[in-house]
Parts: structure tokens; C-alpha cells; sequence
């Protein structure tokens, strides 16, 4: 469902502040794969999702999704495989529209549109039962403004934008890091019944080593711009956070130096 081969990217190349940001980045997903994808500050984490995005083009190599090269495909275009999640719950919704109008519109994505006074009832219904299932009590608050809700609420929806037409590839991008505990857990309890329910091939960026470990069927880690451990299956299901400690230390010849992500 996503090949991508032999990434390169570098900002400011050139200059004094040249940064090498993906040094030939190689990775497969298959379809229903859930990956995660922890790494320490400046490894490239997003940099690969908006890579894949199409916000920036690499300075060489191919990314394909689906069997499709998207390499030189822009952004909007590129957008029709996708579904994103940002980590600020302010982005990814028009937060002075309604939560059906919000809805609507991500249900519409990649269609021709025309203007209609109001949702059809059986489309209301439908997203009714949608945020029914979030159990966040937002089944009866169609008609309030996204701007209004909590974060946590948000970025449920956003989940619920980003999926609702079954995108080729989700790209979840610490979607939970502005959340408090309670609510981040809420979020990816609510992220895991999607993806699984959906079969959708999913890469996860996350600064919580135990989140990396427990959700998703396969863990990668990266530093300076490349996968230094590739963890799937069983062996994944035996990880801890002092055995991936232990893998990075040695891939990389280096201590793991982000407490925020070895402690949660």
C-alpha cells in the first residue's frame, strides 16, 4: 500500500544551515498495516509524513501508494489517497462550521460538489450514528461549531473526517500530544476501533515509547533520517521500553536521549 525507496531530503541545502532530514529512507507497508514510529527529535518522523504528503518534494527518490508514483503529484492531488491528523486540534476542521457541516464536508472529498440548503436527514443520521460510536456525547450536538468542542473532542472528529471515505493511507501525526493523559488515551483508544474496524493502512508518529509499543502490528524507529529498527508480530508483541532502549543503543551505536518518550 506504500513503497517508498531510496528518500532523500535536505533543507537549506547549500547554506551554512544545510540539514540532511532523510538519508535514503526505504519502507514497505502492506495494506492493514499499522505502524508506528517513534524516534528522538530531528530523526525525520515528520518530515517522511509530509514527505508522503506531498508538502515537500524530496530532492530524489519515489513514493508510491497503492502501486501509484506519487512523487511528483502535488498536494491536493495527492490528498484523494490520504487522510492526516495534525497534532494541533485546531487544524483539520473549519472550527466556525457545524460538526455535520465539518462532516459533510470531508464526506464530499474528491467529488463534485453543488450547492443544497441543509443535509439530507438520512445523512444526518448516518453521522449521528457515526459520533454515536465515539461515546463522547457528541451524537446530539450536530448543529454545535467544532470551534466549541474540547481538544479531545476534535480531533475525534478529525478522525472521523480523515476516515469517513476510506483512504488509501492514514497519516496520524502525534495527534495526541496535545492532549492531556486521560484524553490521549481516549483518542487512541477511539484511532485503534477505526483503523481495525476499517482495515486501513495506517502510520502512526508518536513521542510515547509505551503508545509505540501497544498500538499497531508493526514499530519502526528512526534516526537521523533513516529506519534503524524494524519491529513486527510476535517479536513486537514481546517489546519493552527497555528492550527498544536496548535496540537503539545498539543500531545506532548511541544512548536514546528523549525522556519525554522513554517516560510518557
Amino acid at each position: 500500500m506504500l513503497k517508498i525507496t531510496n528518500l532523500h531530503m535536505t533543507f537549506n541545502p547549500g547554506t551554512v544551515n544545510a540539514k540532511k532530514a532523510l538519508d535514503g529512507l526505504n519502507l514497505e507497508l502492506n495494506e492493514g498495516d499499522f505502524v508506528t514510529v517513534i524516534g528522538g527529535n530531528g530523526a525525520g518522523k515528520s518530515t517522511m509524513l509530509n514527505a508522503i504528503a506531498g508538502v515537500f518534494p524530496p530532492d530524489f527518490g519515489k513514493i508510491e501508494i497503492d502501486g501509484v508514483d506519487v512523487t511528483k503529484i502535488p498536494e491536493y492531488k495527492r490528498a484523494a489517497y490520504l487522510g492526516r491528523v495534525f497534532q494541533d486540534p485546531m487544524k483539520g476542521t473549519a472550527a466556525d462550521m457545524e460538526i455535520a457541516e465539518n462532516l459533510s464536508i470531508a464526506a464530499r472529498r474528491g467529488t463534485r460538489r453543488r450547492f443544497v440548503w441543509g443535509l439530507p436527514r438520512k445523512e444526518r443520521e448516518s453521522y449521528k450514528k457515526l459520533l454515536a460510536d465515539l461515546d463522547l456525547g457528541l451524537e446530539n450536538r450536530l448543529s454545535s461549531k467544532v470551534g466549541l468542542l474540547s481538544g479531545g473532542q476534535r480531533q475525534a472528529v478529525t478522525l472521523l473526517m480523515a476516515t469517513i471515505k476510506q483512504p488509501k493511507l492514514l497519516l496520524l501525526d502525534e495527534h495526541t500530544a496535545a492532549l492531556d493523559p486521560k484524553t490521549a488515551q481516549k483518542v487512541l483508544d477511539i484511532t485503534e476501533r477505526i483503523v481495525k474496524e476499517n482495515n486501513l493502512t495506517t502510520v502512526m508518529i508518536t513521542h510515547n515509547m509505551r503508545d509505540a509499543i501497544r498500538y499497531g502490528n508493526r514499530l519502526i524507529m528512526m534516526h537521523e533520517g533513516k529506519i534503524i529498527v524494524d519491529v513486527s508480530g510476535e517479536e513486537k508483541k514481546k517489546l519493552t521500553v527497555e528492550i527498544l532502549l536496548g535496540l537503539f543503543t545498539k543500531a545506532s551505536g548511541n544512548e536514546f536521549s528523549n525522556d519525554r518518550a522513554i517516560l510518557g
